[in-house]
């Protein structure tokens, strides 16, 4: 399987926000973040995360029909 970047970044996004949330636990169970900070933060994150990969696929796929349409245009005047 080749890995794209639909897949590789919101990959290391998530890795980076798994890093993020373990640093900011310390806060959170301390009481100085609210849990509806804590997580609804972690909730929007994963969100926006999930709606980039879905916009960065539907860009992989129009540019997929782009070059197999200019590839055609090529066979078909050449």
């Amino acid at each position: 399987m080749k890995l794209t970047r639909p897949i590789v970044i919101p990959a290391v996004l998530l890795a980076y926000l798994a890093v993020l949330a373990y640093i900011g636990f310390g806060d959170f169970a301390s009481g100085r973040t609210s849990p509806l900070q804590y997580f609804g933060t972690i909730a929007l994150t994963l969100v926006i995360i999930v709606l980039l990969h879905f916009s960065l696929k539907r860009r992989e796929r129009l540019r997929r029909e782009r070059q197999s349409d200019l590839t055609k245009n090529e066979h078909k005047n050449g």
